[in-house]
């Protein structure tokens, strides 16, 4: 169990942070090995090869390691001190790769990108209001760049439920409340709660955001909104 019972706003960079964010990756469940790898090499298959990419909520550099080869540049920004400087371990050896401590809902750069990313329900992950957040990438966007924020597919609902059953039983999460939780909703005993953008909510959210997008599904897995600037 956690330390401590933070609010649902700050468990990420209150108890579920560094190592133990890293933790959540070293899953033992296939399908959610495959979801992950699939999730990224999506993106990878979107790249040229020579861009410069901003990722949003970037944890300890999980995606951002993943990329590297693939790209220019990477630069993470995640609101937890403590899993910055574990990612910046974490990344030591890759020239491309920067990671920042910052808050996605207030990114201040004097640096513009091709590619803006926000994976793994980033969107629902990162607390706040997700159309700011949309627009906080988009802000950063060089003309003509492209935006990726994903959540999951509701064809994936079993599978995220037995993964983060198995990180209950790893003491990274609480206990989950299975009278709370619903399709969509993961809600554990210490207050921990977990949501999901629809299909829908990525419509609805694409078209408040005034510029070209799409929806895809990936992999029964993943749900993308893809937003280019024009």
């Amino acid at each position: 169990m956690p330390d401590k019972k933070p609010d649902n706003e700050n468990y990420y960079s209150c108890n579920l942070k560094s190592d133990k964010l890293y933790q959540v990756y070293q899953t033992q469940i296939n399908r959610v090995k495959q979801y992950l790898n699939e999730e990224i090499s999506f993106i990878r298959n979107e790249l040229q090869g020579n861009e410069k990419v901003l990722e949003l909520g970037a944890g300890y550099g999980r995606i951002m390691k993943e990329l590297a080869p693939y790209i220019r540049l990477i630069v993470g920004i995640d609101n937890s001190q403590d899993t910055v400087e574990f990612g910046k371990k974490y990344l030591k050896n890759i020239s491309n790769c920067e990671l920042l401590f910052m808050d996605a809902h207030a990114v201040r750069m004097d640096r513009k990108f091709d590619v803006v990313i926000c994976l793994q329900n980033g969107i629902s992950a990162i607390k706040g209001d997700p159309l700011n957040l949309i627009n906080q990438g988009m802000k950063m966007l060089s003309p003509g760049g492209k935006a990726y924020f994903s959540s999951y597919s509701s064809d994936f609902w079993e599978d995220r439920l037995a993964w983060f059953q198995e990180q209950s039983d790893k003491g990274l999460l609480g206990k989950i409340d299975f009278a709370k939780t619903k399709k969509g909703i993961i809600v554990c005993q210490d207050g921990f709660i977990a949501t999901t953008f629809s299909q829908e909510d990525m419509e609805r959210l694409g078209q408040s955001v005034g510029y070209r997008y799409r929806v895809q599904e990936v992999d029964n897995s993943s749900i993308f909104l893809i937003i280019k600037k024009e």
